[in-house]
């Protein structure tokens, strides 16, 4: 093994994957050699780890938490509040809807058991998630099932509920489209809005889903800025870079070499750009580890092969992999 990712960031940031207990197998050697932090990509939202009101299905996230530690890896939480994954059962009571007080009872349960169990493993947490609307018209939170049950403070009550459960761990807003001018500045205004209430946002975490046309490096740079302006730290915390626009439904069997060429430029690009701004970011993680399992394979369009990382499906270096260490 030649450049190690991690040790290359050493003096910038953790370089994080986000992982299953299937892939910390299968690729152990590409996360040994060059992973310093670990996301559980599934596993520890609420749909795996709490299906029933009186379940908790820790084995997986067990699972991840113990390769991390055995491997001195940071481990980041991932997710605690969301709209998606997330069971009917905590909105529902009986044949009706649960009240407000059942519905924040059972987040506060359900924050104070699953950060306690991970409690002095876990390094940070992503504590609500995609809790903002896409749309640039009307309300600026997401109409959701936790807004539905508890109103538009439910936000508050998760991060406090955190940092009662944990009072070591960082606590992050995290979200996707976070360099759109128009959504930045309502993640920007709601996490303000928290802070000036005393409420405990260490940080927000972009989650910076891109691909090799957009976000633009000015939109990049223009929301790590306005994001810091307010205090706190910032993460990409499920970064991918796919060689297709988002409503593109182009395929192909193999990924063309002019396109992989156009990702290792915008990988080179965007991490020029982090490194400048190395005193903001306290982690990059990217979601998945090579290219032969990655999400991006099965979303937007299923069945779509994707190439969206660091490492291709033979779990060899590619160019953008090159781009973002020689420097």
């Amino acid at each position: 093994m030649s450049k190690r990712l991690s040790e290359t960031y050493r003096e910038y940031f953790p370089i994080g994957a986000a992982v299953t207990p299937v892939s910390i197998d299968t690729h152990k050697e590409l996360l040994v050699g060059h992973f310093s932090s670990l996301t559980a990509e599934n596993q520890m939202k609420p749909g795996i780890l709490h299906p029933s009101e009186h379940i908790y299905n820790f084995e997986q996230g067990d699972v991840i938490a113990d390769f991390a530690l055995q491997n001195h890896m940071l481990l980041r939480g991932h997710t605690l509040v969301w709209h998606n994954q997330t069971p009917e059962w905590f909105f529902k009571d009986g044949g009706k809807a649960a009240s407000r007080t059942l519905a924040l009872k059972r987040m506060k349960e359900h924050i104070y058991t699953v950060m306690g169990h991970y409690k002095g493993r876990t390094c940070a947490w992503d504590v609500v998630n995609e809790a903002i609307a896409d749309q640039a018209e009307g309300p600026a939170l997401r109409q959701a099932p936790w807004l539905t049950a508890v109103g538009g403070d439910y936000i508050e009550h998760a991060f406090r509920y955190a940092r009662e459960a944990d009072s070591t761990a960082k606590l992050f807003y995290n979200d996707y489209n976070e360099c759109d001018p128009v959504k930045s500045k309502k993640i920007y205004e709601l996490v303000k809005s928290l802070l000036e209430r005393g409420v405990p946002v260490d940080g927000i975490g972009m989650q910076g889903h891109w691909n090799i046309y957009v976000p633009e490096l000015d939109k990049i740079r223009r929301a790590i800025e306005l994001y810091a302006s307010l205090g706190i730290s910032l993460q990409i915390t499920e970064l991918d870079i796919s060689l297709f626009r988002f409503d593109d439904g182009t395929a192909y069997e193999k990924a063309p070499a002019e396109l992989i060429e156009l990702q290792a430029e915008r990988y080179g690009r965007i991490f020029e750009l982090l490194r400048e701004y190395k005193a903001l970011f306290t982690g990059i993680t990217f979601w998945g580890i090579a290219d032969d399992d990655t999400w991006l394979s099965y979303f937007p369009f299923r069945d779509r092969k994707n190439w969206p990382l660091l490492f291709d499906d033979q779990h060899r270096q590619k160019k953008s992999f090159e781009n973002i260490t020689n420097f």
